[in-house]
């Protein structure tokens, strides 16, 4: 449906069908609809007066169709949780075996075998020695659950005086309290600071902030050099360091040299912190590997995982840590336990969607194809990479992100509707156009992609 179509349905109430003044078509009914009853994310909700919502009725493989037919390539994988395509076949049939046996039960005093093999499973493939999984719903979740494990971890070894945190400049690990506490985006943490607790963010190692000429490694060292001094001084009050690894994503897909994370190990190792690794948006072979601490060859005290980890399909998270963590708790006394939980964990519905995307994941060789497909894109986007408007062109993996040149506020949203009519999802994070793709996405697909991407950049 066009722009001004909508438009003038919305605000004036032409073309109404009924005495409630519905829009009349599928689409205009949708959108209407949404807008009287939902609050939508990380949106202002004004904006929609001029941007009309998506109507999205289904999906296929790497599209999504609106009410009215319309497809659009989901370049962006639905905020990156999709990994093998919407209505997949494969995961549609575990789900909907295990719909049939038993679709949830509490884990407290419970369990099911779906809950049982993942955990199995995600042990066998984590990296290092992570023995045990604790599940949420979300990725926030995982967050505050890895945070409060490593606090509560300290205090019960005798030593109350590590309870603070740090993180990365620009990282973000979520806009629940907890979380947005060891996030460093200014537009998510400002209105909400009294409320936060305090965190120290350490400098980025991410290769944009290096000097003219410094090498990726370069930077990344010294941005770790930084850290050690830090942690030097302030190490008896830290319980902590939470990253993420190897591409920031909410500051605009910012990438870096896995020597960094080497040396935050070896760094957090020496005076005793811990290493958080949150891997929610990175992990399952987006940054061409399993997982990204797999290029630096480290195994974290805590991996969060979520996004992927369901193919896109349930809400799920996991926090994965060291049977050193887990002893610590436990004992013969419940005030010992970890006192956490959420309604849905580990979710039978959602496990047995994990399965099978390990399993997809594992038959398919993807981490492989990936490997070709990212390629493949790489050579495509040449032009891209050289359009005038474009800087700092990168890649990690299935990840793709270039800041454009531009003094125009509305950009972010303009790329939007603009790619819309070129059949793709673009959601620029301010400057910054990233795809990251379903893993499932053809030649033909990534072709639409490249000279769509182009022809916005071309218009605006």
């Amino acid at each position: 449906m066009r722009l001004h179509a909508f438009l003038a349905d919305f605000h004036t109430h032409k073309n109404m069908t009924n005495s409630d003044h519905t829009p009349s078509s599928p689409a205009s009914q949708l959108q209407h609809r949404s807008l009287a009853a939902v609050w939508h994310p990380c949106t202002q909700m004004k904006q929609h007066e001029t941007y009309p919502l998506v109507p999205v009725v289904r999906g296929k493989g790497a599209w999504l169709y609106d009410a009215d037919g319309n497809r659009y390539l989901d370049a962006i994988s639905s905020w990156w949780v999709n990994l093998f395509g919407h209505a997949n076949p494969v995961i549609n049939a575990a789900i909907r075996d295990q719909l049939e046996k038993i679709e949830h039960v509490m884990l407290a005093g419970f369990t099911h075998e779906p809950v049982v093999m993942l955990s199995e499973r995600l042990k066998r493939i984590a990296p290092g020695s992570l023995g045990h999984c604790f599940y949420a719903s979300d990725g926030a979740s995982a967050i505050e659950i890895a945070l409060k494990m490593s606090f509560h971890y300290w205090l019960l070894s005798g030593q109350p005086q590590k309870n603070g945190f740090i993180s990365l400049q620009n990282d973000y690990h979520g806009e629940t309290l907890g979380a947005l506490s060891v996030t460093d985006v200014a537009i998510f943490r400002e209105t909400y600071a009294p409320l936060l607790r305090p965190c120290t963010h350490v400098p980025t190692p991410d290769w944009r902030y290096a000097e003219a000429g410094e090498p990726a490694e370069a930077y990344a060292l010294r941005a770790a050099a930084a850290l050690e001094h830090y942690l030097a001084e302030h190490h008896a009050q830290t319980a902590a360091l939470i990253l993420e690894p190897l591409v920031q994503g909410a500051a605009g897909m910012g990438m870096y040299h896995p020597v960094y994370l080497q040396r935050a190990r070896e760094i957090c190792d020496r005076y005793q912190v811990h290493l958080i690794a949150d891997e929610i948006a990175v992990g399952f072979g987006r940054t061409g590997t399993l997982f990204a601490c797999n290029q630096a060859n480290i195994a974290p005290d805590f991996l969060c995982l979520s996004k992927g980890l369901s193919g896109g399909y349930l809400p799920l998270s996991v926090v994965m840590t060291t049977d050193k963590v887990f002893q610590a708790f436990y004992d013969d006394k419940t005030a010992r336990a970890f006192l956490h939980s959420h309604s849905h964990t580990g979710n039978a519905l959602a496990c047995r969607a994990a399965l099978a995307a390990l399993d997809m994941i594992e038959q398919d060789q993807v981490i492989t194809t990936n490997t070709r497909k990212t390629a493949y894109l790489n050579r495509i986007a040449a032009p891209l990479a050289a359009h005038p408007k474009v800087r700092n062109f990168r890649n990690c993996g299935m990840i793709w992100a270039f800041e454009v040149e531009t003094d125009d506020p509305d950009f972010a949203a303009q790329c939007f509707e603009a790619g819309l009519k070129q059949q793709l999802v673009l959601r620029p994070l301010g400057k910054t156009i990233y795809f990251m793709p379903p893993y499932i996405i053809s030649e033909q697909e990534m072709d639409l992609l490249v000279d769509g991407t182009l022809h916005v950049l071309n218009t605006l």
